[in-house]
Parts: structure tokens; C-alpha cells; sequence
């Protein structure tokens, strides 16, 4: 009887993985493999012309004009360059026109998860983080980026001058991997030294001005994660560990102060690494008219 038992027990406690049905890579990468890849697209657009004289797109995420005819800028560098009292060219303010207009309806977060190249080294702090089990470290508050915007855009109307475009990462690591990297490297090595050793996704997540602009872009976006299985939920917390943004997953998952399964959040970087994780498959990319939930 008590080898009956002990193997019942056993029968029991078997690891939730060894349980789940297997997934393959795909099922279970999709989605960072697609923002790499966006990612690595984006680059090599911009590579083009200096490598091999074919000139598909000229300038680098700040501003840039495409195929000859599509100008595209970033609306916060617009946003500073008024703020200095200088007015931008009209190619700049269509390009910001479109850029605004397009994140304004797809997700202003979007940015930093399929396009940001800060983003990958972030990733590769937080991957190494959990790989090393680093559990210290002190967060700064989440509203620490929306006071840092607030200072870019005062520091630029004092100043007279793009001054945080001197030091933004993403314009820094854009040209340094276009052009090579020079002093841009130290601050690129201080992010991740940042995020692994000090705060989890300490930069992105709480620290970014760039994040908390394109934020405030995606309020009313389209493009949206949602939890239609969340009755399936086994606590298991994947989905939490390898979010950026933990915390725009508990209201929709655990319905705290709403019942949409969608996650509404501003924050929400789209990224899809909660759909990859979940064996459950608790998650799913929809739009945010999609209100059905099992």
C-alpha cells in the first residue's frame, strides 16, 4: 500500500512540461523570430547603401527618406526640433505625419518591440539575467521615463538644441552599426550591464523617454495581445517572466478592474513573447474589436 501511494505521489507532482503536448521551434519562437527578423529587415534597408551602393533608404531611424519618395522621421525629434524654435523642413514634418499616423493606429509601443535595435540588447540582459538567476537589484519607478521625456523636451527648449539626440541609445546604435560604432558603445554596454546587474528591463521598461513618447501613441491602437483562453491559466508565470511589461498582463489575464481579454495598456509593447511561452495557450495577436473568450 505505502509503494501504491508513493507512486500515485509521484504520478502527481510530474512537471507541467512533461505533461504539455510538445510544441515545435516555431509554435514556440514565432513571434520573437518574426521581430528579429523585422528587426534585422529594418537594418539591412539602411545597410544597403553603404555596403553595397544601393540606396533603398537614406538617414537612419531618427530621419530618413525611402526609394527617393518616402520621408519618414521620428515625431519626437520633430517634437524637440520645434521646441528649439526652428521650424522642420516639410519633408520632416510628412515623414512625422506618417510615422505618427501609422503608430497612432497599429501601437506606438510596436516601436520598441519590432523596430528598436536597443531592444535586442535589452532582450540579452533579461535572457541572461534569468539564465545567471539574478534575483537583485532595484527597479526605478515606472513613471521615471515620463519624467525624463518631460526633461528632453525642456532641455531642447532651453537649450536651443536636440541635446538628448546626443545621447539617445537607439540613434546610437543605429549609426554605430551603419557606420561603426565609436563612443556609443559604452553607453549601448552601460544599458545591458544596467538591466543585468541593476534593474530587470530596467531601461525599457521604466527608464526609456523614447518608450514612454511612443506610449502615449498607443492608447486607442488597433493591434492587440489577448488572453480569449484564460480559463486554461495554470499559474505557471511564464508569461510574466519573460514579459517587458508584466504588469499590463494581470488585468486582462486575471480580470482586475475589467473584463475585455484584451490588454489594453499603453505599455503593452506587442511583442508576443507571452502567445510564445504559454503551453496553454492562454494568448493570441488580435485587434482590438475582438472581445470573444472561452
Amino acid at each position: 500500500m505505502e509503494a501504491l501511494t508513493m507512486a500515485t505521489t509521484t504520478l502527481n507532482v510530474k512537471p507541467r512540461a512533461a505533461c504539455a503536448p510538445a510544441r515545435s521551434l516555431w509554435q514556440r519562437q514565432r513571434w520573437l523570430i518574426l521581430r528579429r527578423a523585422s528587426q534585422a529587415l529594418i537594418l539591412f534597408v539602411f545597410l544597403t547603401g553603404p555596403w553595397f551602393g544601393l540606396w533603398i533608404a537614406k538617414g537612419n531611424l531618427s530621419s530618413s527618406l525611402t526609394l527617393g519618395v518616402l520621408p519618414l522621421t521620428d515625431p519626437l525629434l520633430v517634437l524637440q526640433t520645434l521646441l528649439t524654435g526652428h521650424l522642420p523642413y516639410s519633408s520632416a514634418l510628412i515623414g512625422a505625419a506618417i510615422v505618427l499616423g501609422f503608430y497612432l493606429l497599429v501601437g506606438g509601443r510596436v516601436f520598441c518591440s519590432w523596430a528598436c535595435p536597443v531592444n535586442v540588447v535589452t532582450d540579452a540582459a533579461a535572457w541572461t539575467r534569468r539564465r545567471l538567476g539574478i534575483k537583485t537589484g532595484r527597479v526605478p519607478d515606472a513613471a521615471t521615463r515620463y519624467w525624463l521625456l518631460g526633461g528632453l523636451l525642456v532641455a531642447a527648449a532651453v537649450t536651443g538644441t536636440l541635446a538628448w539626440e546626443w545621447v539617445n541609445p537607439v540613434s546610437l546604435l543605429h549609426r554605430g552599426l551603419i557606420f561603426g560604432m565609436g563612443g556609443g558603445l559604452f553607453v549601448i554596454a552601460g544599458i545591458f550591464m544596467y538591466d543585468l546587474l541593476v534593474a530587470s528591463r530596467g531601461w525599457c521598461g521604466h527608464l526609456c523617454p523614447m518608450g514612454a513618447f511612443y506610449g502615449l501613441l498607443g492608447k486607442k491602437a488597433l493591434l492587440r495581445v489577448a488572453v480569449p483562453n484564460r480559463k486554461a491559466c495554470d499559474d505557471c508565470m511564464d508569461c510574466f517572466a519573460v514579459c517587458p511589461e508584466p504588469q499590463v498582463i494581470r488585468p486582462a489575464l486575471k480580470q482586475v478592474g475589467q473584463e475585455s481579454p484584451l490588454i489594453l495598456a499603453a505599455d503593452c509593447t506587442t511583442c508576443g513573447r507571452c502567445i510564445d511561452v504559454c503551453d496553454k495557450q492562454v494568448f493570441k495577436m488580435t485587434h482590438r474589436f475582438d472581445q470573444r473568450s472561452e
